[in-house]
């Protein structure tokens, strides 16, 4: 408000190198604070006077030039957009190959704030030609460079295949494997992130990954201290078991799902995630993949984050992840509705205190579990409990299941008189012509009239 901005422009071009820096850190630091005072450094006419200088200044005053780069870059695609476009983005490929590992830095982390915001934004940067100097920045032995470089990669390949190809073809795969067992955490996290960012996108990427030879390597990171490394770790694996059933077994193979579980009921909160995610997709594959869950004992953590998490979208999560272990064959439902998932499962599904839109989608998830589940399940016993409770759209499934199961089973069906199941059957209103009255009827004719009444 005081014009501090066109008193700070003049002296980027003062004989004196230290006013010059002076002057592009309070730049950078105005810039940093907000989008509109970084809009008004752009306003400003700044921009040309630091790309200019960046050619040929020295060392310090490059990297104040580019924390200012950076600093407006971060806020918004529109302002990175003006970064491009007065040409810096060039000049900082050219301070990738500076000698002096600071100003690689601080010019990674500019490109890096460019590349994030969208694909457009991260092909300018592709083309500019900083992927080759990036994978050569990973390679060098200050570890702070190594982390912003794993990180602007990361931020290229989200967006496509295309831009993750153009990383791969750069040779970073192999690079960032190595990395996977490097003591430093804040690395660490970087290279699982690029690493789960080039896996996502196809089935080919995701391949490659797992090429370099990242299991059993990767699975020690879920064992790690820092809760970011598991988390990473866990979403890398999971975005190699979405794509396919043999991935999938891959990871089976390595211990991958074991190992996972066991992160899952190590930790709390959005930690868990990717992990129960990752138990979905492989469970979903097929019957053999999700029989593979429940050796390794996946069901009681998954049932654990139903009932210790308070974020409706973890549960439903978990929610699906149990549908998908359930829904193949009986013998699956039943491993499932033994550890008490369906009451629970209900109890989400009836429970309207959490918000509307994600209660929206967590009741989705969690009816489609229960969907899934009751579909297969012919184990009554646990079936039985939900008769007093379900709204009708799930009652039609239950009373369904029994309808199967009663003609054919003369034990079921003296129990089922015995603990008030036919009882309960006689109360519920159904439809005339509905599918629940068939199923009701069906129930209603195994036994004899007067047992009925």
């Amino acid at each position: 408000n005081s014009g501090v901005m066109s008193l700070l422009r003049p002296l980027l071009l003062d004989v004196v190198p230290t006013i010059q820096q002076t002057a592009a850190l309070a730049l950078g630091r105005l810039a940093n604070y907000n989008d509109a005072l970084a809009e008004a450094v752009v306003k400003g006419n700044i921009l040309p006077h630091l790309v200019c200088s960046l050619s040929e200044q020295n060392r310090f005053y490059k990297k104040a030039a580019a924390f200012v780069l950076r600093a407006i870059g971060k806020h918004s695609p529109q302002l990175a957009q003006a970064i491009v476009q007065c040409g810096a983005l060039e000049m900082l490929v050219i301070c990738l190959e500076d000698f002096d590992p600071g100003v690689k830095e601080a010019a990674s982390w500019a490109i890096g704030y460019i590349a994030r915001h969208n694909s457009e934004l991260s092909q300018a940067v592709v083309d500019a030609g900083a992927v080759p100097l990036l994978v050569l920045c990973i390679q060098e032995p200050e570890i702070a460079l190594k982390r912003i470089a794993a990180s602007t990669l990361s931020d290229i390949s989200k967006h496509s295949p295309e831009l993750a190809q153009t990383v791969v073809d750069a040779g970073a795969i192999a690079h960032l494997a190595q990395m996977i067992l490097n003591p430093d955490a804040k690395l660490k996290r970087q290279v699982l992130s690029a690493l789960s960012q080039i896996a996502k996108h196809s089935v080919d990427l995701a391949e490659l990954v797992v090429e370099a030879e990242i299991f059993p390597v990767v699975l020690t990171c879920l064992k790690d201290s820092d809760e970011y490394v598991k988390k990473n770790g866990a979403t890398l694996i999971r975005e190699i078991a979405k794509h396919t059933p043999e991935l999938s077994q891959l990871i089976v193979n390595a211990g991958g799902v074991a190992a996972v579980i066991d992160c899952i009921g190590s930790c709390r909160g959005t930690v868990r995630l990717p992990g129960i995610m990752m138990l979905g997709y492989v469970a979903a594959h097929s019957e053999n993949l999700s029989m593979a869950v429940i050796v390794s004992k996946g069901i009681p953590p998954l049932c654990a984050c139903l009932v210790e998490e308070h974020e409706d979208h973890i549960k439903a999560a978990a929610a699906w992840a149990l549908g998908q272990v359930g829904r193949h064959t009986p013998e699956h439902a039943r491993a499932v509705a033994v550890a008490n998932v369906l009451p629970m499962l209900l109890a989400l599904y009836m429970d309207t205190h959490s918000s509307e839109d994600l209660q929206m989608k967590a009741s989705i998830f969690t009816k489609r579990a229960l969907k899934n589940i009751l579909q297969k399940c012919t184990y009554l016993p646990a079936l039985e409990p939900l008769l007093h409770d379900a709204p009708p759209n799930i009652m039609k499934h239950i009373v369904g299941q029994f309808s199967k199961v009663l003609p054919h089973d003369s034990k079921a069906r003296r129990l089922f008189v015995t603990t008030g199941g036919l009882k309960k059957i006689q109360e519920i209103k159904a439809e005339p012509g509905s599918l629940l009255q068939e199923y009701i009827n069906t129930i209603n004719n195994c036994y004899p009239e007067e047992i009925v009444r």
